[in-house]
């Protein structure tokens, strides 16, 4: 190679067909051979189009106007075609769904590979040092459609390793994963990097990145960046509104701000439940088991129940049996033995239409719920389906899309919008169907910080729901909102406690794939002064420093 940048780019503007004003400006940038560069802000905020740019994908499959330049080992991406640009830059996106074609391990992660008409042999090495570099040879032989959306991430991880790029782009790579995976993930990244691979990073969990000291930082606001310069002086120059710092940075910087709303709203007591019989309830699992496949059983032994004013937080590994375990809960599996019953009625005796008017569900991934061709269509479909008067279903459409900070995108095309905005979409179609519990999978993945707090917040000052469930690898948000914690690992349920008891022992979280976080670790040590769990923003103004 020649002594070339990997990656420059020169003042790079981008409108899609579909919108009016551009969707980044004025945009460069370099990176050298070796360096990782995380590129963060808030959802919406132009990084995934910048990767679309980079990658190629724009102008070839989404439309626009395109000036400026992008270089890639010194050729202009303009002059490649897609393939010769894929086998310089490797993507994995955000969404896994996506992005896996094949329907087994082996076949997904050799699928670069075939393209190339590499000899057979090579194929396989390398298809097996991709899956153990990534710590799940086991997976080899498994079908893609069973896997978690965690280990469906690794999976598109190695099949874009596989390939050997120079440059490595990574659309929020963590957002699926389990915090031991993400750390593994991230140890990885690094090692590439510092085996000579470029590495761009579009992420969300920032303080997790930190910790393999990126040589430089990108914070986009509205299409233009905002900072560009060594990590050093990201967290000086960043709205810690809106970029998740460590706890430590936050609470430095909260204590001149005022103290934030929810220290006089949410705190004098969850709405969850109001004026109903607290502890009532709901929905039980009785000995519930169940497998997808012969011999490999998913669940076991799963015993709890959701009360009237729970907001529970559901963590464990990668595969564990999270999702299986709430599509238990909204009719879209059956156990294959044990009972559970919603409202004291037999779930087996009920329809999934009968209980979606109880329990409401966001999946994981919004490109399984999303299909119609407006946002405002997407939300009424839902309350229109459970028979809501016509004259209602207006409003429950803007109040829902408010919550989600997504007021103003009734016309959009849900499918046209960023990740995290998509997830917003999907949860908001939940809310105007004003369904009695929520039951949310990975609520926060593609989320900025604000926009998290701020719906997580609004989801529990709403008077609707009797009770909120959430399966999520962000401790924090254990920390900050749930009166219990679920753990599963193995498919069956290690451990049910409040958060206080359940996080306070580092060598259990461990074995179950959790890593203490800086906001867990100093609410812990302020615990005695305290009495309860807070957000970084909130013990600023808690405790005197």
């Amino acid at each position: 190679m020649s002594g070339e940048k990997p990656l420059v780019i020169d003042s790079l503007n981008f409108r899609y067909h579909s919108r009016e004003t551009l969707a980044i400006k004025n945009i460069s940038l370099s990176v050298d051979a070796g360096q990782v560069l995380l590129i963060a802000g808030a959802s919406g905020c132009g990084k995934t189009t910048l990767a679309r740019c980079i990658n190629g994908l724009i102008p070839r499959s989404y439309k626009g106007e395109l000036t400026g330049q992008i270089l890639l080992n010194g050729k202009d991406v303009t002059h490649l075609s897609l393939a010769q640009v894929s086998q310089i830059v490797g993507t994995v996106l955000q969404d896994p769904e996506r992005q896996i074609l094949g329907t087994k391990v082996a076949n997904e992660v050799a699928f670069g590979l075939e393209n190339l008409s590499l000899p057979r042999e090579v194929i396989i090495e390398r298809v097996a040092e991709a899956l153990d570099h990534l710590k799940i040879p086991q997976l080899l032989n498994r079908e893609t459609f069973h896997l978690s959306g965690g280990e469906k991430q690794k999976v598109a991880l190695a099949g874009v390793l596989a390939m050997r790029p120079s440059i490595l782009l990574l659309d929020e790579p963590l957002a699926s994963l389990d915090p031991a995976s993400a750390q593994d993930a991230l140890d990885i990244i690094r090692g590439l990097a510092d085996e000579g691979m470029t590495i761009l990073m579009v992420e969300h969990r920032v303080e997790d990145v930190l910790r393999i000291h990126p040589e430089n930082a990108i914070f986009m606001m509205d299409g233009e960046i905002k900072y560009y310069g060594p990590t050093s002086g990201f967290d000086k120059s960043v709205d810690y509104h809106e970029v998740k710092l460590p706890a430590e940075m936050i609470i430095e910087r909260a204590k001149d701000d005022p103290a934030p709303e929810r220290l006089t709203t949410l705190r004098k007591g969850s709405m969850v439940g109001k004026g109903k019989l607290i502890g009532e309830p709901l929905v039980k699992f009785e000995d519930i088991a169940f497998w997808y496949e012969e011999g490999r059983t998913v669940l076991h032994d799963v015993n709890f129940t959701i009360n009237r004013g729970d907001v529970i937080a559901v963590l464990g590994p990668n595969g564990a049996g999270k999702t299986t375990l709430v599509k238990h809960a909204i009719g879209l599996l059956k156990p294959k033995s044990g009972k559970m019953t919603i409202d004291g009625k037999d779930s087996s005796q009920i329809s999934v239409a009968q209980i979606a008017q109880t329990l409401g569900y966001v999946f994981q991934s919004p490109s399984h719920m999303l299909f119609a061709p407006t946002v405002e269509e997407e939300l009424a479909f839902g309350p229109t389906n459970l028979k809501h008067s016509a004259e209602v279903i207006p409003q429950e459409v803007l109040n829902a899309l408010e919550i989600v900070n997504l007021s103003g995108h009734e016309k959009y095309p849900p499918l046209a919008l960023s990740f995290g905005q998509q997830k917003r979409v999907s949860i908001a179609a939940i809310l105007a169907m004003q369904s009695k519990i929520l039951v949310m999978d990975e609520p926060t993945a593609g989320q900025d910080y604000k926009n998290y707090l701020g719906f997580m917040d609004s989801i529990l000052q709403m008077p609707g729901f009797d009770a909120i469930l959430f399966i999520t690898h962000d401790i924090d948000m254990a920390v900050i909102y749930a009166n219990r914690v679920i753990m599963v690992n193995d498919g069956t349920l290690v451990c049910d406690e409040a958060p206080a008891e359940a996080l306070k022992d580092f060598d259990f979280l461990r074995k179950n794939r959790l890593v203490p976080t800086s906001l867990l670790k100093t609410n812990l040590d302020l615990l005695p002064k305290t009495g309860r769990f807070y957000s970084a923003e909130e013990l600023a103004h808690v405790v005197h420093y």
